[in-house]
């Protein structure tokens, strides 16, 4: 099916299942461990794989000496670049899944122990011993930054120097973010067996055919020698977008030793051995009229990664967001031998809007006018660098008005450090919330056997994100069939290609996908009972056209019906500017005397077209707004100069806010539809929510204290060093 055109009337419209806040339908194996994930599968034979990483960031692995470990006993293989045969590099990856002799990153994999347990082969990976020839490394970004001059790419509308140099009023501030991990709960982990030159690989992964692909790539074997399978995913956040060591070694392993071989990132490696997000350095600069209105925007960071890697695209909702007639956004990369940088939920625009709304607050400052205000004042229902081109949908006021009247903004006093509670200074803050909408195609099989009973097939991923359900509510919709008539199977690659789960792209491409796969159904089930299937209903589990009915099992037969399609996008994503808004608003409590930073409450106000299931749209935006608490103010990955890789390397030491940092959450989204987006109507969420949170904590600090603090995190040192008593 192509989508061409704006979205009509459909059978998704009645909403009688959709829409509806809907319980998880694999709920009852999640809570009761039943649902099985990557390293919970019994294979048969299976030996247990343990990495042994690089201990340089960058150089040359000179001697690499396995015998001890090999004498170990249990001990059945060890995998090294000197036995591995050749590994390719996978279409996205920055360095290869396996060392040697060159070494580009710490943590990167020199060597693979595999044994008969998993504790044999932790022993025995201390008894791998590797001498290196170590080069020097970059390492901080702050360094580097001269180094990276030459824009990766830049946006020119208008002439911001001559506007910006002219404008009557100006703010030029400059915001850091650190690097930060996805720290998902579930690790990356994967086993892998072979029959015959056929790969099985059960493995943690976002993007079943992205694993597929690679994997194939990696290992130099035809594609369709290749199955994935990933039913349950625990969490990603971009992490597990593509392949990483623990796939390819375990697969090279159980080739090598005709066993199945699993192996689990130890927590260490996850934070060393995968992606994260970069830190970045980024420059504001705002021009404007007394009045507010802005007449220049310019933007500039920078950020790191590999060689050959890609920045942080900090710039992207800077394009977009407010209008202004002169414009410059540009993103600059330096070259750093970190661990490979990637994305990360939101990326680009959660760490981007936590300068640009920062500096949108602090324009407020100066102008002495409302934020919220201000933001009104500069919204734009057209692409500011192509006026031409509108908006498909976009209510960013109303996110705004609605928060500010939810929140009780009015009572926000607006100089700095003038309210108390005890001991504590208060403070309220806001932010816009802004994600492009990304959509890709999405292919699905859904049948109807003769009990009546759907089925649907994707190789769509759930990742904690309710997929399951949404695409079993899509289908119990179109179908006219309740939902636990309803099976859904998700997460191997010989299903028909989804979108994955990514870039919060996966619900609305998904969905549709299974919508256009029922909209042949439907057609198909029609004609069998010699309905006209263009005026064929489907109701309690029937087919009807006038007063006459018939079961789907009826129409089905002894051998069901199945129809597969996909759906396709055109060009409506270039004719209009697709995007998702929000509005978050904070208090913060501030101790007066240790400057200990309490978040108390926080609304958050959402507009992203038509929301398929309110329960699982609210948990996706509830766990964004967490974390980006966080990232305002607590997750820093800490790098260690001397080595290149990073020193909080676990859950211990790497600060994810906890239930005690979270207070009362409330979520609303619009009644809105965007029919330009797809047949569904309906627009992303999961990215969404993460987007402006930690500037509108930054600037309900700074109401509480009168300190700014540009450089997140913001933790309490940074805010005593400031503070006026």
């Amino acid at each position: 099916m192509k989508f061409t055109d704006i979205a009509g009337p459909n059978a998704t419209d009645a909403m009688r299942v959709l829409g509806r806040p809907t319980d998880r339908i694999e709920g009852p194996l999640k809570v009761s461990g039943r649902a099985t994930y990557a390293a919970e599968f019994d294979v048969p034979g299976q030996l247990f794989g343990v990495i042994v990483g690089a201990t340089i960031a960058r150089g040359r692995i000179v001697a690499i000496d396995a015998s001890a470990a090999l004498a170990a006993p249990g001990v059945r293989h060890v995998v090294t670049h000197e036995n591995a045969g050749e590994l390719a590099l996978g279409d996205d990856h920055k360095a290869p899944m396996l060392a040697g002799p060159q070494v580009d990153q710490f943590g990167q994999a020199v060597a693979l122990v595999v044994a008969d347990g998993f504790e044999v082969a932790r022993a025995a990976a201390r008894l791998v011993r590797v001498d290196y020839a170590a080069d020097e490394g970059s390492f901080d970004l702050a360094q580097a930054r001269d180094d990276a001059a030459k824009p990766h790419s830049a946006k020119r509308h208008g002439d911001f120097d001559t506007a910006f140099a002219e404008a009557e009023v100006r703010v030029d501030a400059t915001y850091t973010t650190p690097d930060h991990a996805h720290a998902m709960m579930e690790p990356h982990a994967s086993i892998a067996a072979w029959e015959g030159d056929t790969l099985t690989l059960w493995t943690a992964n976002q993007m079943v055919d992205w694993a597929a692909r690679d994997m194939a790539k990696v290992l130099g074997i035809p594609r369709d020698k290749v199955r994935i399978v990933a039913h349950h995913v625990g969490g990603g956040f971009g992490g597990k977008l593509w392949v990483r060591a623990d796939a390819v070694l375990a697969a090279v392993a159980a080739r090598a030793v005709g066993r199945p071989v699993k192996v689990v990132l130890a927590r260490p490696q996850v934070f060393n051995n995968t992606t994260h997000r970069s830190a970045t350095i980024q420059r504001i600069r705002l021009g404007a009229t007394h009045e507010g209105r802005l007449t220049a925007i310019g933007h500039d960071s920078w950020s790191g990664d590999l060689p050959g890697g890609s920045p942080e695209g900090a710039g992207a909702q800077t394009r977009q967001l407010y209008a202004a007639p002169n414009r410059l956004v540009v993103e600059r990369l330096a070259e750093l031998h970190l661990p490979e940088s990637n994305a990360m939920r939101a990326p680009g625009e959660a760490v981007g809007m936590m300068a640009l709304e920062a500096a949108m607050d602090e324009l407020a400052e100066t102008l002495g006018v409302d934020p919220v205000e201000l933001r009104i004042l500069n919204d734009t229902q057209v692409d500011p660098e192509k006026p031409e081109r509108r908006f498909s949908h976009r209510d960013l006021i109303g996110c705004l008005r609605e928060g500010a009247a939810r929140f009780g903004w009015e009572r926000r006093v607006a100089e700095p450090g003038r309210v108390r509670d005890g001991r504590w200074r208060i403070g309220m803050g806001m932010a816009a919330a802004y994600r492009g909408n990304i959509v890709l195609k999405s292919a699905a099989r859904v049948g109807v056997a003769a009990d009546g009973c759907v089925t649907v097939t994707t190789d769509m991923t759930d990742i904690g994100t309710g997929s399951y359900t949404i695409l079993a509510q899509t289908a119990a919709e179109m179908l006219g069939v309740e939902l636990d008539q309803v099976t859904v199977r998700l997460g191997e690659s010989g299903f028909p290609v989804s979108a994955g789960s990514g870039g919060q792209f996966g619900a609305n491409s998904s969905t549709a996908g299974v919508y256009a796969a029922c909209v042949g159904l439907r057609d198909r089930i029609a004609e069998a009972v010699g309905f006209d299937a263009a005026t064929a209903r489907f109701a309690e589990g029937r087919v009807w056209s006038g007063n006459r009915s018939a079961s789907l099992g009826e129409a089905a037969g002894a051998e069901g019906i199945e129809v597969e399609d996909r759906i396709e996008f055109g060009d409506l994503t270039k004719k209009f500017v697709q995007a998702t808004f929000g509005a978050h608003f904070v208090e913060v409590g501030v101790d007066d005397e240790t400057c200990e930073i309490r978040v108390r409450r926080m609304t958050g106000v959402f507009a992203a077209g038509r929301i398929l299931n309110p329960k699982a749209a609210r948990s996706q935006i509830l766990g964004a707004m967490t974390m980006g608490v966080g990232a305002a103010l607590t997750e820093e990955l800490v790098v260690d100069a001397r080595l290149g890789g990073f020193i909080n390397h676990d859950m211990a030491e790497y600060h994810v806010p906890t239930h005690a940092d979270i207070p009362y959450q409330e979520v609303v989204f619009l009644d809105e539809e965007d029919p330009y987006s797809s047949p569904m109507k309906a627009k992303g969420v999961g990215e969404l929510g993460i987007c402006g949170v930690g500037a509108a904590v930054a600037n309900a600090v700074y109401n509480a204290t009168g300190v700014r603090v540009r450089e997140y995190p913001i933790t309490l040192d940074k805010v005593l060093a400031g503070l006026d008593r």
